[in-house]
C-alpha cells in the first residue's frame, strides 16, 4: 500500500445508536464519521446499521474500500441477549474418568441462570464415564441432549480438560455430524474448576448460534464493500479479536461497549493512569485505568461467577439526561429516570422564547414510579426536561465544544419557575441538581481508589461520552482532582474500537512458577495474539503472578498486522519533556530526564518535596504515571542484583526495557516477581540500558 492513504473504521454498536468513525491510519485523525439509529428490528437485526453506518463514513470522506486496513466493531448482542435472556436451549455432555468421574458428574451439573425476571437458562445435562466414551456413546448423548431436552447447541466438558482436551474434542466431532454448533470447556479457560468452567461454557454456548448468525451477515457484507481487512471485534476486556475467534467465544464480548471508551481514553487520550466516565443519557460507567491497561475482573451472569475476563466497571444510574425530583418543596433526588426513556427535550438546548410564562410540571414517567419528576410546560405547549446537562450549563461548566452544551440562557430561563418553588436562585438550584447527582458518584471514586491503591496522579478523572461535561468539571471540583474531557466524547467508543490492539489473555495454574513456566506461558500469550491476528514485533506480554490463588496470567496486546506500522513522530527530547510538563502541571524547566532507553524517556519533577515522575514513549505516550519514584540505570547483565537491591521499601517496582515497561507491581511475591524480571531479561545483551522505577502510594 506504498504511497497510498489507509484508514481505520472503528464502529460503536450502542443500545440506541451505532456511531461510525473514519480515522486516518498514520496521523489518527478523524476524517469521518456518521450515526444511525441501532437496528435491533431490522432483517439483519442489528448487523444492517454497521452495514449502513461503514459505507456511508466511507460515501461521506471519498475513502475508497481498498483503503481501509482496519475495520472494527463493539456489539451489544452478547450483553442484551443475556439481559433479556433470548438465548439457544443449551445440553451439556460432560466426561471424567476413575474416581473423580462421580464429583464430576456432579459439578458439570449447572443449575439454572437466572438472566432475566422470568427467564432461566436451564441447561440439560448427560454424563460419559471416560472409560466408555466412544463414537457411539457421545453420538447417543448429544442425540439424548437433542430430541429429549431441546437443546440447540452442546457443551462438550471433561474434568481434566484444561490438560487434555481430547473427549471434549471427541463430543464436538459428534454434535458436529447431527448439525449442532459446540463450545469446548478447554477451548473458553485453561483454569481448574470445573463446575465455574462449564458454567462459562454455557453462557458461551446459549449465545452461540446467534452471534455466529450475525458474524456471517456483518463479514458477507464487510466483503461484498471491497474490504479486505480482517473484521474485528471488540472484546469487554478493551481488545479486539478476528471474527472467527468471536464465532468460538462469543461471551468475549460482554461489556464490550464500555470497553471501547476505554480503549479510547487509551489510545486516543494517551492516557496511562485514571479513573473513567462513559457518561451517556442515563447511566454512567466507572473504571480504572492503571499502568496503561483497564482494570479487568471476571463477569458475574444471574449472580454466579464466571471465567469471562471484562472491565472492573461500576455503573450508576445517573447521567448527563438524569431527571429531577421534588417533593414537599425541596429537591429531593435527582435520577435514576432519564429525559431519553421519558421521551423529553433537554431545555438546555431548546430556545429561550420558549420559557416565557413556563410553569413546573410535575408527572410520572412510568407505571409504578413516583409523580414528583419536574418538567417545564413551555409557552408552546410542549414539556421539556430539567436534567444535569441543565444545570451544567447554568453554571457553565458544560463549555462550548463540549457535546454537552447547549443553550445557557434557555436552561436558566427554564430553571427559573423551579427556582421559585424551591424557593432559591437558579444559581442554586442548578448547584443542588449537581451536587445530588455527584454524591452517587463520590462515593465510588472513593471505592475505586482505595481498592486500586491510587495515588493523587492517578486518581485523574478522564470524561467519555456525550453527556461527560454534565457531571465531570463538577464532580472533579468537588473531589479537587484533574480532570479531562475528550474533544470528541462523543463518538470516543467509536474512536477507541478504531484505534484498539489485539488482546489474548493466557491463565494457568501454577505452584510456584519457574522461569521456564513464565516463558512458556508468555510464548503461549504470545503466540494466541499473533494467530487472532496482530502483528509479532508489536506484541507487549505482561504477566502477573498470583501467589495465593496460584493463578499466573499473561496478557498479550499487539498491533493488527494489517495496520502495524512504524511510529509516526519520534519525539525529541525537549517534546517528550513539555509532554511530562503538561501532566505534571510544572513548567518545563522544572523537568529533568533521569534516564532514557531507545524506546523511552523517564521524566521527573520535585512537586511538594516529592519527586513526580512520567515515563514517556517515542510517541508521546505516558506509560508510567506516579507521584513519588525514584530511577536506577543498569545493564542487562546486573539489573537483577540491581532491582533486589531496590526493592525494599516499594510499593511498586517497573523495569524498563526499550519501549517495554514491565509491571512488576501485579505479582504477589517477590520470589515470582524476580522470576518475571529474570523471564524478560532472557537474551537481552548483557550491555542493554535498563532503567528501575521505585515508586512508593
Amino acid at each position: 500500500m506504498e504511497g497510498r492513504k489507509a484508514y481505520r473504521i472503528g464502529i460503536d454498536v450502542g443500545g440506541t445508536f451505532t456511531k461510525a468513525v473514519l480515522v486516518d491510519d498514520d496521523t489518527h485523525e478523524i476524517v469521518g464519521r456518521y450515526s444511525t439509529l441501532t437496528t435491533h428490528g431490522g432483517a439483519r437485526g442489528v448487523a444492517e446499521g454497521v452495514v449502513e453506518v461503514f459505507r456511508r463514513v466511507l460515501e461521506g470522506s471519498h475513502v475508497a474500500p481498498e483503503e481501509v486496513v482496519f475495520l472494527a466493531h463493539s456489539t451489544t448482542q452478547a450483553t442484551n441477549a443475556l439481559l433479556e435472556g433470548d438465548v439457544a436451549p443449551v445440553g451439556i455432555v460432560a466426561i471424567a474418568s476413575g474416581p473423580a468421574a462421580a464429583l464430576a458428574a456432579k459439578q458439570s451439573r449447572i443449575d439454572g441462570i437466572e438472566l432475566a425476571p422470568g427467564r432461566t437458562l436451564h441447561p440439560g445435562h448427560r454424563f460419559i464415564k471416560g472409560e466408555e466414551l466412544s463414537d457411539a456413546t457421545a453420538a447417543e448423548a448429544v442425540r439424548a441432549l437433542l430430541q429429549e431436552e431441546g437443546a440447540k447447541v452442546i457443551v462438550a466438558t471433561s474434568a481434566f480438560g484444561v490438560d487434555d482436551g481430547s473427549d471434549e474434542e471427541a463430543i464436538r466431532a459428534a454434535a458436529a455430524a447431527q448439525g449442532l454448533p459446540v463450545t469446548c470447556g478447554h477451548e473458553i479457560s485453561k483454569l481448574y474448576g470445573l463446575a465455574t468452567r462449564t458454567r462459562t461454557a454455557v453462557i458461551n454456548a446459549s449465545i452461540l448460534p446467534r452471534m455466529i448468525e450475525t458474524a456471517d451477515m456483518t463479514q458477507r457484507s464487510v466483503r461484498e464493500a471491497g474490504i479486505a481487512a480482517p473484521l474485528m471485534i471488540m472484546r469487554g476486556d478493551g481488545g479486539v479479536m478476528d471474527v472467527n475467534e468471536m464465532r468460538r467465544r462469543p461471551a468475549m464480548t460482554m461489556l464490550s461497549g464500555p470497553a471501547a471508551s476505554v480503549a479510547g481514553a487509551l489510545m486516543h487520550l494517551r492516557i496511562s493512569d485514571g479513573i473513567y466516565f462513559e457518561v451517556g443519557g442515563t447511566s454512567t460507567n466507572i473504571g480504572v485505568i492503571r499502568n496503561g491497561r483497564p482494570t479487568v475482573k471476571y463477569a458475574r451472569v444471574g449472580g454466579h461467577e464466571t471465567y469471562v475476563s471484562s472491565l472492573d466497571v461500576r455503573v450508576l444510574g445517573i447521567a448527563g439526561g438524569s431527571l429531577v425530583r421534588v417533593a414537599g418543596g425541596r429537591l429531593v433526588d435527582v435520577g435514576p429516570r432519564s429525559a431519553h426513556i421519558a421521551g423529553l427535550v433537554y431545555a438546555a438546548f431548546a430556545d429561550p422564547e420558549a420559557f416565557a410564562g413556563a410553569a413546573v410540571e410535575l408527572f410520572q414517567p412510568g407505571p409504578g414510579e413516583a409523580a414528583d419528576h419536574v418538567s417545564i410546560r413551555g409557552a408552546d405547549g410542549a414539556r421539556y426536561a430539567i436534567t444535569t446537562t441543565c444545570a451544567a450549563n447554568v453554571l457553565g461548566y458544560a463549555r462550548p465544544g463540549m457535546h454537552a452544551f447547549g443553550n445557557p440562557d434557555a436552561a436558566r430561563a427554564a430553571m427559573a419557575p423551579l427556582a421559585a418553588l424551591l424557593g432559591i436562585s437558579v444559581e442554586d438550584t442548578a448547584r443542588q441538581i449537581l451536587e445530588r447527582a455527584t454524591d452517587k458518584i463520590i462515593p465510588v471514586v472513593g471505592q475505586l481508589v482505595a481498592e486500586y491503591g491510587l495515588d493523587n496522579d492517578q486518581s485523574m478523572l478522564v470524561g467519555e461520552g456525550g453527556g461527560a461535561g454534565a457531571l465531570m468539571p463538577f464532580a472533579a471540583g468537588r473531589l479537587g482532582l484533574r480532570h479531562v474531557i475528550s474533544p470528541d466524547a462523543e463518538v470516543i467508543s467509536s474512536i477507541g474500537v478504531a484505534l484498539a490492539l489485539v488482546r489474548e489473555v493466557v491463565e494457568r495454574v501454577v505452584a510456584d512458577p519457574t522461569p521456564e513456566d513464565l516463558r512458556a506461558i508468555r510464548r503461549e500469550a504470545l503466540d494466541a495474539v499473533v494467530r487472532l491476528g496482530a502483528a509479532a514485533d508489536t506484541v507487549e506480554v505482561t504477566i502477573e503472578v498470583d501467589a495465593h490463588s496460584q493463578r499466573v496470567r499473561a496478557t498479550a496486546v499487539g498491533a493488527s498486522e494489517m495496520r502495524a506500522r512504524s511510529h509516526r513522530k519520534r519525539l525529541g527530547e525537549a517534546e517528550a519533556r513539555a509532554v511530562a510538563a503538561r501532566s505534571m502541571g510544572v513548567p518545563l524547566a522544572a523537568t529533568a530526564v533521569t534516564g532514557a532507553t531507545d524506546g523511552m524517556r523517564l521524566i521527573q519533577a520535585r512537586i511538594d518535596g516529592r519527586h513526580s515522575l512520567r515515563a514517556v514513549d517515542l510517541d508521546g505516550a505516558i506509560r508510567i504515571q506516579r507521584s513519588s519514584a525514584a530511577v536506577e540505570r543498569a545493564h542487562a547483565s546486573d539489573a537483577l542484583a540491581a532491582l533486589q537491591g531496590k526493592w525494599n521499601g516499594a510499593d511498586e517496582m517497573f523495569l524498563v526495557l526499550g519501549a517495554h515497561v514491565v509491571d512488576l507491581s501485579g505479582i504477589s511475591g517477590r520470589d515470582q516477581a524476580m522470576a518475571v524480571a529474570r523471564t524478560e531479561l532472557d537474551g537481552v545483551p548483557a550491555d542493554t540500558t535498563v532503567l528501575l522505577v521505585a515508586a512508593l502510594k
